[in-house]
């Protein structure tokens, strides 16, 4: 799904999880993005498919970075139902990557099995902070995508 965007910067105030701004992630919050039990992120982090780190308290995080670059694989793994949802035309997922070419950029956004591609001024990257293992909300409405950073 490739849809063009506006630079429009809207407020998120109806998310029934609150995600933290920083670039890492808990357990549960990695499995609800992926759209896995957070037992499944546990045994990939054991395994070894999904670097975790642990904190002074014992929680373990996942980097974000390296959960847009699971989020990928599994979006384009063999054996998807190819079935698409959205929730009030919000897709919540991962940067997996910006380009930036003077003016404008291209943010890339997977949101579970969706891949959001959207076209930004430079100005909204940076004052959204995006890049790639960062939380983002591509919000489609009529022709236009907004992209936003839950805080």
């Amino acid at each position: 799904m490739v849809l063009e965007a506006s630079t429009q910067i809207v407020a998120d105030t109806s998310f029934s999880i609150r995600f933290p701004c920083m670039h890492t992630f808990k357990m549960g919050e990695a499995a609800h993005l992926l759209g896995v039990s957070p037992d499944t992120i546990r045994r990939w982090a054991d395994s070894g498919r999904l670097v975790a780190h642990r904190t002074e308290g014992g929680h373990r995080l996942v980097d974000g970075t390296d959960l847009a670059r699971l989020a990928q694989d599994l979006a384009t793994a063999p054996g998807g139902d190819g079935t698409a949802m959205s929730a009030r035309n919000r897709f919540t997922g991962l940067v997996t990557r910006v380009l930036r070419d003077g003016v404008m950029a291209q943010v890339e956004i997977q949101a579970g099995p969706h891949r959001v591609v959207s076209l930004i001024s430079a100005e909204a990257v940076d004052d959204l902070g995006l890049e790639p293992g960062v939380l983002a909300v591509a919000v489609v409405k009529a022709t236009n995508v907004v992209v936003e950073r839950p805080r």
